[in-house]
């Protein structure tokens, strides 16, 4: 019986790491795209989650500070296959752009992709994914007068006020009038994520994850190193970062551009590469470890800048299905998936479709993979590879 659980686990690990790394090394457009990725490939092909829970871990992501796609996706592997099932899943995911761009910083001079044509038809691609994504997440999520307002309204909000606290004040308003408007609404119940690890571990943790951020500045005033100094930074930035992946870069500017570390030319070359390779925008930190200090800086940027993430979703996630069975938590969830929607048609239009769809070819392009993936089905993998394809012909 233990032979057999044993081989059950593996292969789940297996499966686990083989569909994340397929996704890292396909899955391009920013965290918005990701999401929309993670939906086809986990909950429409694979099911191993259903909507109401995806959505549910989709909002607690967006509402945690860090790389919303990269916890959601560590989150799903985690309830999947335990601890060791969220590390893979990480790994697979995150891997394929780390890689890229540490080799990237080391020739950073070599070569220039801001210029190649299957970077267009990349960005078409998602543009195809994510609107797919919104259509499926909105007729589940916002599916009446009352919350499709709110995506309305929180669409409105990100689009006119785009600042780092915006997304973060619209979940919290939206959570609040989900709560007024369904706090009594019946519904069937959630199923239970069975998350593997304890409360006990979920406090540990994010004892550690706060511990460390006001711990490790003084440290590194005790003890001047250029490492201590850089996992300090990169710590501090996947700590306190709402928003996702762009709205990292500015404060990575400032961690690493002032003191001498990176230079403004070598920051904006490794921000361009950045966009041409699939998986999280936050290993953008690889690059600028190795520019900082070669393979162990590259190592060091990365573990810092994901670490948050990854305490933050075991500290969490253990409370969670407590929390979201409560009736009044579950009304105020009502509206904050709602305002997902909202924000997922934000990050659409700007700057998935504003920095894709210039003409009328650009469109065509788009509204084809689209097809592709709602009438016939096709999976988002094959989408990627047919969108560089035709970016190569066309651009």
């Amino acid at each position: 019986m233990n032979v057999m659980n044993n081989q059950n686990k593996l292969k789940t690990l297996l499966e686990i790491f083989l569909i994340s790394t397929r996704l890292g090394l396909t899955s391009f457009g920013g965290p918005v795209a990701h999401l929309g990725y993670f939906h086809e490939e986990y909950i429409r092909r694979r099911k191993w989650m259903n909507e109401r829970d995806y959505a549910d871990l989709v909002a607690l992501c967006q509402f945690l500070p860090g790389p919303a796609s990269s916890q959601v996706g560590i989150g799903i592997g985690m309830i999947r296959g335990g601890l060791l099932g969220g590390i893979i899943s990480f790994l697979g995911f995150t891997l394929p752009s780390v890689l890229v761009l540490i080799l990237f910083a080391m020739s950073v001079q070599a070569f220039d992709l801001s210029d190649a044509g299957f970077i267009q038809g990349l960005k078409i691609v998602a543009v195809a994914v994510v609107a797919h994504a919104i259509l499926g997440m909105g007729k589940k999520l916002a599916p009446d007068r009352e919350r499709a307002t709110i995506a309305i309204v929180s669409l409105v909000a990100i689009l006119l006020w785009q600042t780092a606290w915006t997304q973060v004040a619209v979940i919290i308003l939206a959570g609040l009038i989900g709560y007024l408007l369904y706090k009594d609404h019946k519904e069937e119940e959630s199923g239970d994520f069975s998350f593997p690890l304890s409360k006990k571990i979920g406090a540990i943790s994010l004892g550690l994850f706060f511990g460390l951020l006001f711990l490790l500045p003084i440290l590194r005033e005790l003890y001047p190193n250029l490492l201590v100094a850089m996992f300090d930074s990169f710590y501090r930035a996947g700590s306190l970062v709402f928003g996702g992946g762009h709205v990292v870069l500015p404060m990575l500017e400032r961690e690493v551009v002032p003191v001498g570390w990176v230079s403004e030319d070598a920051f904006l070359a490794g921000y361009g590469a950045a966009q041409a390779v699939p998986g999280p925008l936050f290993t953008f930190a690889s690059y600028l470890g190795a520019v900082i200090s070669g393979w162990t800086g590259a190592l060091v940027a990365t573990v810092a800048i994901f670490l948050p993430a990854f305490l933050l979703i075991i500290g969490t996630l253990p409370f969670w299905n407590q929390l979201r069975q409560n009736k009044h938590v579950r009304g105020a969830l009502f509206g904050v998936n709602a305002a997902v929607v909202g924000i997922l048609i934000a990050a659409f239009y700007h700057p998935i479709f504003t920095s894709a769809i210039f003409e009328p070819m650009d469109f065509a392009f788009a509204a084809v993979l689209f097809a592709m993936l709602v009438y016939w089905k096709l999976p988002a993998w094959m989408i990627v590879i047919i969108g560089v394809l035709i970016g190569i012909i066309l651009y």
